[in-house]
């Protein structure tokens, strides 16, 4: 009688398993570590402080009063949960608030929040697309944005990322699948910190009839006059039909949402698995990204927003005068304007290239007291493993100082111990 592969099997025998094994024990295993106080320019991490340069908290906002606030009277009048569904028991006059004010942010017809973002983007694409569908991804997309996809069982085309001659081939093809057509794009890319060039990208969905949506997740509360996103930067906003956004980068909290038009938001209200079938999220959650959207939207949401920008680009200019290869992304055109211009985003890559070099870099900058984020394969393409680092508005250039002094130190032993890193010019 025959008998079952063991389901188990591959938990132990996984590409992977033998470069975690030996990640362990040489103590380089970059991933959860224990953070042990609020994320703020500076925290506590195993035992010691250590610069936060891996946080996506870029206007600094989870540790300002008013937004702690907004968390704690929600907390206060809701409780700590609400035990229930959005569709059954779950909804609050904090959601109504929320989503009228995310909305009119995103000058859009209507809002919808989900208990995250993750969730916001797997329920959207996974409710709107059906097998008959095309969905065109830029490669780099964010993973939830792919999950969806899956979830929808869509013909999914993928493009090279930000190589306009692949969508537009991609989107020739997918003409000739015979259903609905959507390209989905990350307005600013997560790992790499670069923009999607959106006029393009627009200009290229219209000409062939398909809709777009862009995942704003880190680009809300970043880019733009008001804060909305790389959209309301480059002059598109009103030619995208959907725009994903999330409360915990920017808005400080746990979250996320889709604005676009009410017909599609309320069919989405009433059709979406992920938003019906999950707990609301919690009221503390919902209070605190209100109060961070208030921020933005008021008379110093402005500055904030140009605050974190300088202080990425001064990081940027320290690295780079260090000697280190960090990416930023090619000039993007703006709608109205001829020349293309480039955008600073808080996000700071520093190309390693080898997985394993860039363990050693991550682990000699932690122990001088510089935390940031380690991204390998399959997060970035094989061979281009990086250092992602990111600033807030709240980080002074002091602390700044410090993190450079702390990556010159590490670039002359570990290249000392271990060759060269890539250098400006290279990539």
């Amino acid at each position: 009688m025959p008998t079952s592969i063991d389901l188990f099997a591959k938990v132990s025998g996984h590409e992977r398993a033998e470069m975690l094994r030996a990640a362990r024990e040489a103590d380089l295993l970059p991933f959860f570590r224990t953070v042990e106080s609020p994320a703020m320019p500076v925290v506590e991490m195993e035992g010691a402080p250590r610069i936060m340069l891996a946080s996506n908290n870029y206007l600094g906002l989870t540790g300002d009063e008013r937004v702690m606030r907004g968390a704690e009277d929600a907390l206060h009048r809701y409780g700590t949960g609400l035990t229930g569904s959005r569709l059954m028991n779950g909804t609050t006059p904090l959601h109504l608030q929320l989503e009228a004010e995310l909305a009119d942010w995103m000058g859009t017809d209507d809002a919808l929040v989900f208990t995250t973002g993750h969730q916001a983007n797997v329920g959207t694409l996974g409710t709107l697309l059906d097998a008959k569908d095309t969905v065109i991804v830029d490669s780099a997309d964010h993973a939830s944005i792919l999950d969806g996809v899956q979830l929808s069982k869509a013909k999914m085309r993928p493009f090279r990322h930000s190589r306009l001659d692949k969508l537009e081939r991609a989107l020739q093809r997918a003409a000739l699948d015979g259903g609905g057509v959507l390209v989905v794009v990350d307005g600013v890319f997560s790992m790499e910190g670069d923009v999607a060039p959106l006029v393009d990208v627009v200009e290229l969905c219209e000409r062939h009839g398909a809709r777009l949506m862009v995942d704003e997740a880190h680009g809300a509360g970043v880019l733009g006059a008001r804060g909305a996103g790389a959209c309301e930067l480059l002059g598109v906003e009103e030619r995208v039909d959907l725009r994903m956004g999330t409360f915990s980068k920017s808005l400080a909290a746990c979250g996320g949402f889709i604005a676009g038009s009410a017909e599609v938001i309320d069919y989405l209200r009433f059709s979406s698995r992920a938003f019906l079938f999950t707990a609301s999220g919690v009221p503390a959650a919902l209070g605190a990204a209100l109060a961070a959207l208030r921020i933005i939207r008021s008379e110093e949401g402005p500055a904030l927003l140009a605050k974190a920008l300088e202080n990425a680009s001064y990081l940027r200019e320290g690295l780079t005068s260090l000697g280190f290869l960090t990416l930023a992304g090619e000039p993007v055109r703006v709608a109205g304007q001829d020349a293309p211009r480039s955008v600073i985003t808080p996000i700071v890559p520093v190309v390693v290239g080898d997985d394993w070099k860039a363990g050693l870099l991550w682990r000699a900058l932690y122990d001088r007291g510089v935390f940031t984020n380690c991204a390998l394969h399959p997060a970035v393409p094989p061979g281009g493993a990086l250092l992602r680092t990111s600033v807030m508005a709240t980080h002074d250039r002091a602390t700044l100082d410090r993190a450079l002094d702390a990556f010159a130190h590490v670039k002359r032993e570990f290249e000392a111990e271990h060759g060269p890193l890539p250098a400006p010019g290279e990539h």
